[in-house]
């Protein structure tokens, strides 16, 4: 079966990009490859649900200008495709005075990224919106809001559909020869010819980008965000989005609290390391994924520069009571009773063999692919933009 073009990989990345490539040029032949058995089964459906405003990124970089573009076309879209969303807004708060000169920078940073009504607000100001939490400095953010990124992801996979582009689920990739005019993708089940191979596979793009370049220097590692869940009675103690001031070295903003759209408040997420690529639960091990995460260079480095904040993260794992009191700096009301399990996320961090963790999305683009290598937050909320991207990029082959 020959296609045009190959997008692998049916989060909400790849799916934007598919989306986003069949809305500038219907005829073309799409085929989209989904191992699971749905859409949106990993980064995009256990994530927050947080639409960001761009308030983090370096102004410049492709995290900064897709978060911005994309904030503005995701909200459109739903607007027009009716898919329920809240712009709740979100306080960043400083809970010390070593944290008020980066909060400094970060109010800086946001006005360049033309966050023209973020603003510092006093204490007073803080309580009125925030009675309960602790702080000695704040930022309102009025753009940040909550969604269901699954329905989005769902909605772009009925776009795709109608536009004339197919989906196959069930259809993990397992090998892609490029050694001819075209390359071919093999599944577990069947092959399919294309001129364009698109690698949108999240927690394993490193590994389908080593099949179609040899220019990818870089290992996904896997990082677990667990959340926990406030109990019922207690939501009342969160009114927004809630965050403290993020660690500037550590490419994680810390535990937080965030409404969800489905109702109830979620506390977390922590950044532990994966022990397999798609590892959920502490007691989920690939043996040979963690083996290649411990002796990748890059990652040997990471561990020895973040260890003592590494060595946090895992002890609040495994303790419910150290998750408790890093929430606490927030709102010291939390105990530890008003928590109980909530779900976890795993994060796809790419690190180059320096020890770097890559803050920028990453593609890396020959004549035969175009692998989107790093992708993690705000992916979700930039991904009609990084699909407008990464597809004009597809057209100007064709």
């Amino acid at each position: 079966m020959k296609y045009d073009v190959i997008v692998i990989g049916g989060g909400i990345v790849g799916l934007a990009t598919a989306y986003q490539t069949l809305a500038k040029k219907p005829g073309l032949k799409v085929l989209l490859l989904e191992k699971e058995p749905k859409l949106a089964a990993h980064q995009t459906g256990n994530n927050s649900g947080v639409i960001h405003s761009g308030l983090y990124y370096k102004p410049g970089s492709l995290k900064a200008t897709n978060c911005i573009n994309g904030y503005k076309m995701l909200l459109d879209f739903c607007d027009q495709e009716g898919i329920a969303y809240d712009l709740c807004g979100k306080v960043v708060v400083a809970t010390n005075e070593a944290q008020k000169p980066l909060l400094e920078n970060l109010y800086q940073r946001g006005l360049q990224n033309g966050l023209v009504q973020i603003s510092r607000i006093s204490i007073q100001e803080l309580k009125e919106i925030e009675p309960h939490v602790n702080g000695i400095a704040a930022l309102k953010v009025p753009y940040t809001g909550i969604i269901d990124y699954k329905q989005v992801a769902e909605k772009y996979g009925e776009k795709i559909i109608s536009l004339g582009g197919e989906i196959q689920l069930k259809s993990k990739v397992i090998n892609i020869n490029t050694s001819g005019t075209n390359s071919i993708v093999s599944t577990e089940n069947q092959s399919f010819e294309t001129k364009l191979v698109i690698n949108c596979c999240g927690l394993y793009s490193d590994k389908i980008a080593r099949k179609t370049s040899d220019d990818v220097d870089l290992k996904i590692i896997p990082f677990r965000g667990e959340y926990f869940k406030l109990v019922p009675e207690k939501e009342y103690l969160v009114k927004h989005l809630i965050y403290p001031v993020p660690d500037p070295n550590f490419p994680f903003l810390g535990v937080h609290f965030t409404r969800m759209m489905k109702g109830g408040i979620e506390a977390g997420p922590n950044a532990v390391l994966a022990f397999r690529r798609e590892g959920y639960k502490k007691s989920q091990i690939n043996l040979a994924e963690l083996a290649e995460t411990l002796m990748w260079p890059g990652f040997q480095k990471v561990a020895w520069k973040y260890w003592k904040t590494g060595f946090g993260e895992m002890y609040r794992s495994f303790s419910k009571a150290a998750f408790t009191k890093a929430l606490q700096e927030l709102i010291p009301e939390i105990q530890e009773k008003d928590l109980v399990d909530g779900g976890a996320g795993v994060r796809a961090q790419a690190c180059d063999r320096t020890g770097g963790l890559l803050d920028d999305f990453s593609i890396i683009a020959n004549d035969k692919a175009i692998n989107v290598c790093n992708a993690p937050s705000p992916a979700a909320t930039s991904s009609l933009s990084i699909g407008n991207t990464v597809s004009d990029l597809i057209l100007k082959r064709f």
